[in-house]
């Protein structure tokens, strides 16, 4: 038997509420089973086998927004004195974290600061790195060139780079502009699901009764509320579906949407906010309940988590055909792909789902089917856990260098 590894994250945000969070979480509960895992970031919550190094920031900032921590500053706001503020809380706790725990492996998450503590804690420990870009990491930097500089430095000396999608590897080679060494020890592994927490067998009477849709159709989002999601076309298309459209998230976008449902007088779209960890099983059950999910994001979503969690209950989907979703969704086969910013065209395509019972039982068995087949997280852990022993440091009896 193999020496188990110990394997040290490192993250920008708390584990629940974002993407990236959910990615490092559900990698790292899945990597916990046979190797020794921990993660340095600003969470206090805990993770099941997983050792959490919780991260004390001067204040919270994020790339596009966090639905745990509203009216937060953006990364690209910021003042350089406050940028470094940050980086050495970061730096501190991650010090303090590998003196504790020993990795023989660092896996930074996000080109941007984490890289760049990465890049520290190789030059003075000698713990070799690998980064996973997210996608929300390149916005940033396309935003604010500040966050260039560093992070090519890190990325130069890491020893693998990951991206969660291939319309994310080809935005990342554009701004970091790869080539040779860099190109070669790039690879597309996306985020996954645990199908384990994905029964279809779930009961929704409750959801219905509280919700008072007994016999509705049910059409829904799930996710953070910003611009880049598209949600307001999707509220603006609420006037032609036929059915309840529930929007479940928060974020800076949530007032401007309350206020256009307003506007268009709509009865049949309801705002649940925020479901955080304590509200997890009421998601699923919108997952489960759900007879169409819509994602009508405007710009190259990696591949979102949500998606992915909606297929596994076999809920078909309706998504714009940007960034990494094509990945996941086959257009006729487990969903249907919409035009960006159409409102006409996301009720037309919605609407085909919710008349069709047979159609839409199908994509939805075939959305499964696809989570099952490529999306899980025993095999994409699998695929790290090949990179993290073949540059670990100790564990394998390789060298620091």
């Amino acid at each position: 038997m193999s020496t188990p590894l110990k394997i040290l994250f490192l993250h920008h945000f708390p584990l629940w509420g974002c993407g990236s969070g959910t990615f490092v979480r559900n990698l790292a509960l899945q990597l916990a089973k046979t190797q020794k895992v921990g993660i340095v970031c600003p969470e206090t919550r805990t993770v099941p086998g997983v050792k959490i190094y919780p991260v004390k920031l001067p204040f919270f900032a994020s790339f596009t927004g966090h639905p745990e921590h509203p009216g937060a500053r953006l990364y690209h706001q910021l003042t350089p004195g406050e940028i470094t503020k940050i980086y050495r809380s970061f730096l501190h706790y991650a010090v303090d974290a590998v003196e504790n725990f020993g990795p023989h492996i660092i896996h930074a998450n996000h080109a941007a600061l984490q890289t760049w503590v990465a890049r520290y804690l190789y030059a003075i420990y000698g713990i070799p790195y690998l980064i996973t870009v997210h996608g929300t990491d390149l916005h940033n930097i396309e935003l604010d060139r500040r966050y260039l500089h560093l992070s090519r430095d890190g990325v130069k000396a890491a020893r693998q780079i990951t991206c969660v999608s291939g319309d994310t590897r080809a935005w990342f080679n554009r701004i970091f502009k790869c080539e040779g060494k860099i190109h070669a020890k790039t690879r597309t592994i996306p985020g996954g699901i645990d199908l384990s927490h994905y029964k279809q067998s779930l009961k929704t009477d409750d959801l219905d009764e509280k919700y008072g849709i007994r016999d509705r159709k049910v059409v829904m989002f799930s996710g953070k509320l910003t611009p880049y999601k598209g949600v307001r076309y999707l509220v603006k298309a609420a006037r032609w579906i036929n059915g309840e459209v529930f929007v479940i998230g928060d974020g800076p976008e949530l007032a401007t949407l309350k206020d256009l449902a307003r506007d268009l007088h709509l009865k049949n779209v309801h705002f649940l906010g925020h479901f955080g960890k304590a509200d997890d099983a009421w998601l699923h059950k919108f997952y489960q309940r759900a007879d169409v999910f819509v994602a009508p994001s405007v710009w190259d979503e990696p591949l979102g988590m949500v998606i992915l969690e909606a297929m596994a209950y076999g809920t078909p989907v309706v998504v714009t055909r940007k960034g990494g979703i094509p990945l996941a969704v086959k257009d006729g086969i487990n969903g249907l792909f919409i035009k960006p910013r159409n409102s006409r065209d996301i009720a037309d395509k919605v609407n085909i789902l919710l008349a069709d019972d047979a159609k839409r039982n199908a994509m939805g068995e075939a959305a499964r089917n696809i989570v099952e087949e490529k999306f899980t997280w025993d095999k994409i852990a699998a695929k790290f856990l090949y990179i993290y022993r073949a540059f670990a440091v100790g564990a394998n009896g390789k060298t620091n260098r």
